[in-house]
């Protein structure tokens, strides 16, 4: 029976990653195509961080409060999913804007309230959770692969008349749209996100019945919040709060700018095989994420993290000097994971040691509003003006200057990282639970 909830509740993870993989590693090079100016674009991409500020109250305040969770979720991605669907037949700025707000704004809380459905129906969370949620993985690399067949100039394919199933699939994968077709063909990827949350709204009604939480002590509730952030009065605890915002500024540059760059001349990736290309990033974070725990004994928590972040810096530096090398930009995709997991993977699993029980999930809160809100909001504040207005002159974008801003940033953090993080050697000293290791 518990295998079968577990298999239930991964198909569930899956699902719900499909839905953000989808449109996420496009969107980036869609939005100026449909002619929106640069402010107009962040305004577009900051719907998800702001989304995930908001979601952060509403969705432990109000939605785990006051509804059951698997009927909450299938609300949400029937609204939700509705929208973004629409997105694949919107060019105009507002409607895009406004569709796009109302899909994150009911898309993000659902990522918590999948993992407290699992938790819920969980026999043993701490053994089993982390194989439930690497569903949430394995769909955000299972959205890009249909990709390979929906972006593809299917008339270079008719006229090649291939002859047999492997000369036709060859053709094909080797047939990627490129310029303004492949822009136009992006929508494609909001109608998939739309019908996988369709999809996920009637699943959502067959998951095991989560009823709401009971409120507890509210006046202690309610300061939860207050007291981690009181805690960042402990000089480790703030800079690496400050470090983490830094370090997620830097993820959704990547985000930003990398989908423009394997599809520009520069590199010359086909449009059918841009998401494929950073999937690869995934599934390395699975393979690091499997060898985290014994990287943290080994290293310590100072040392890990800061080869997360060196992680950005090697990753921007082959960007910058190696553009014309597709195999090495390409391999370096690997990256990610060691980004991913030995830095903001390692920074939940910190927080969750330092901090004392009774305010441990605001305190993840606050480090999560740093990741996916605040840090994302700077990122796609500044990045679409930093590549189309300041380094990119008469057509032409200086790449290598753009990628060295981050490699040099990437540089400073870990340098502050390694030189100012101290935590106590026991988390005792802040009210937190078992010993880690210190360096």
């Amino acid at each position: 029976m518990n295998t079968s909830i577990r298999i239930r509740l991964f198909l569930m993870m899956v699902l719900e990653f499909v839905i953000w993989g989808a449109w996420l590693p496009l969107i980036y090079g869609y939005l100026p195509s449909l002619g929106f100016t640069p402010g107009e674009q962040a305004w577009v991409l900051n719907t998800f961080p702001i989304a995930a500020i908001v979601g952060m109250f509403f969705s432990n305040q109000f939605a785990d409060r006051s509804f059951a969770a698997e009927k909450f979720l299938a609300f949400s991605h029937l609204v939700g999913g509705l929208a973004i669907l629409a997105l694949g037949f919107t060019r105009s700025f507002w409607p895009f804007f406004l569709l796009m707000l109302v899909h994150c704004l009911l898309y993000v809380p659902t990522i918590s309230i999948c993992n407290s459905i699992a938790f819920a129906n969980l026999k043993d969370p701490q053994k089993e959770f982390g194989l439930v949620r690497m569903g949430g993985t394995i769909g955000w690399i299972l959205a890009a692969w249909p990709f390979t067949f929906i972006l593809v100039d299917w008339d270079k394919v008719q006229a090649a008349n291939p002859a047999g199933l492997i000369d036709w699939l060859g053709t094909v994968l080797g047939s990627g749209l490129t310029g303004q077709a492949l822009q136009d063909a992006t929508r494609w990827t909001y109608i998939v996100a739309g019908v996988v949350s369709l999809v996920l709204a009637g699943y959502s009604l067959t998951l095991p019945h989560t009823p709401p939480k009971k409120a507890g002590e509210g006046a202690v509730e309610r300061l939860a919040w207050l007291e981690a952030v009181k805690l960042l009065r402990h000089p480790f605890m703030m800079v690496l709060w400050v470090v983490t915002f830094v370090d997620a500024f830097i993820l959704y540059s990547y985000f930003n700018w990398t989908g423009v760059f394997l599809g520009s001349d520069a590199v010359g990736i086909p449009g059918n095989w841009i998401m494929p290309v950073m999937s690869v990033s995934q599934v390395a974070e699975i393979v690091t994420m499997v060898i985290l725990g014994i990287t943290l004994k080994k290293l310590g928590w100072r040392v890990t993290m800061v080869v997360g972040i060196l992680g950005h810096a090697l990753r921007f530096g082959i960007y910058a000097y190696f553009p014309d090398q597709a195999w090495l930009i390409v391999a370096v995709q690997l990256v990610h994971g060691v980004c991913y997991a030995f830095f903001f993977a390692t920074v939940y699993i910190f927080v969750d040691a330092y901090f004392p029980k009774d305010v441990r999930a605001s305190a993840q809160g606050l480090f999560n509003m740093m990741i996916l809100g605040v840090g994302a909001l700077a990122a796609n504040s500044l990045c679409p003006w930093l590549l189309q207005k300041v380094y990119t002159v008469d057509g032409v974008t200086d790449y290598k200057s753009l990628f060295l801003l981050p490699c040099f940033i990437s540089f400073a953090a870990a340098v502050v990282l390694m030189l100012c993080f101290h935590p106590p050697a026991k988390p005792e000293t802040t009210g937190g639970g078992t010993p880690a290791p210190a360096h």
